[in-house]
């Protein structure tokens, strides 16, 4: 068997990729944890919402550790708050969504495993968000990035 070596250092991804309003910071990607986790930080200013589709992820759980103000998920349908001290696992299959119903900013700690996903699926998400100008982000563009990453996006709600 051999030893896979890790840099080990602190906060790897000193970038904070901008995702229209919203920031997200990798504090350890799969590259500083043989694969095994990765965790990031996002904040979400007052009354907004995630631009790209709701999802879900049949490789990875996702963990979400609530670290200031309320964000609200949609897990399967069902509507979670998540507030400071309030953690919520997202298990594999289960589509989801948040939402900042509230006029303050929020930020979560959120955490990937294994870390099947990383800074480089925010990189290629914000080209497009950033590109819809606070419109809503190309479908089509934003699925396509989404499966190259391990992501399924939900079919869009029904208009009614």
């Amino acid at each position: 068997m051999t030893q896979q070596t890790v840099d080990i250092g602190v906060n790897p991804a000193e970038e904070t990729i901008h995702l229209g309003p919203l920031a997200v910071r990798f504090l350890v990607t799969g590259e500083n944890s043989t694969g095994s986790i990765a965790a990031f930080e996002v904040v979400v200013p007052g009354a907004q919402r995630l631009a790209a589709p709701a999802h879900s992820h049949d490789h990875y759980e996702e963990t979400i550790y609530g670290i200031e103000g309320v964000l609200t998920w949609t897990v399967d349908g069902k509507q979670i708050d998540v507030g400071p001290g309030q953690a919520l696992c997202i298990p594999r299959g289960a589509i989801h969504r948040f939402d900042n119903n509230t006029d303050r900013e929020v930020k979560v700690f959120c955490v990937v495993t294994p870390a099947a996903i990383g800074p480089q699926y925010f990189r290629e998400s914000a080209e497009v968000i950033n590109a819809s100008a606070g419109g809503p982000p190309d479908r089509v563009k934003m699925g396509e990035i989404m499966r190259r990453h391990g992501l399924t996006p939900a079919p869009p709600p029904p208009q009614g």
